[in-house]
């Protein structure tokens, strides 16, 4: 890579598209070097483990036999839950299947998806989530105060979260001195949250 390394670049959009549900993306292109033994299971249990870690056991990411929650310490609810991981080409996804952050009638709907996917630049490391409906926004036409309310709480919280997992995780595999750079791009044409 020569005597100065060049700062990685973390891509990142989070929008509401026309039916009012998410679309959020982050992702980096990493060197093949950094990026060997790397799989969409690996990224999905680092991923689960860091959530634990960053919200102080706050929330409990539980893999069980009828798929994963995140669960509110000491409570047993699930702010959100997901059906068992499935492999789609270079992915893990696991489909929202309700959850008290999900809009009660939109909770088949929407997914979170884990990809490293080799390419001619290198290894795309991904998280995505789409076709997600937040309690928040509370239906397919939310109010400019629930969207506001969404975007300065659970969106910002959610677009915080992922961008530094993989910060994290490229400064693990990188060290940790290595240089990044998040840059806002344009993937699906929607309102910014």
């Amino acid at each position: 890579m020569g005597a100065k390394q060049r700062e990685q670049e973390i891509a990142c959009q989070q929008v509401l598209v026309e039916d009012s549900s998410v679309f959020s993306i982050q992702w980096g292109v990493f060197h093949p070097s950094l990026a060997t033994g790397l799989s969409p299971e690996i990224l999905l249990n680092r991923y689960l483990s860091y959530i634990r870690s960053c919200t102080i056991s706050i929330i409990r990411p539980c893999t069980l036999p009828t798929g994963v929650e995140f669960r509110l310490l000491g409570t047993g609810k699930s702010l959100i839950s997901f059906l068992p991981a499935v492999t789609e080409d270079a992915s893990l996804v696991l489909r929202i299947c309700g959850g008290l952050l999900v809009q009660p009638h939109q909770c088949e709907r929407g997914e979170l998806r884990f990809g490293v996917e080799e390419q001619t630049e290198g290894v795309r490391v991904s998280l995505q989530l789409s076709d997600y409906c937040p309690l928040l926004l509370g239906s397919s036409s939310p109010s400019t105060l629930r969207r506001w309310f969404y975007r300065l709480t659970q969106a910002a919280i959610h677009r915080l979260v992922t961008i530094r997992f993989l910060i994290l995780l490229y400064r693990d595999l990188a060290g940790a001195g290595a240089a990044i750079r998040v840059v806002n791009v344009n993937v699906r044409d929607g309102r910014p949250t």
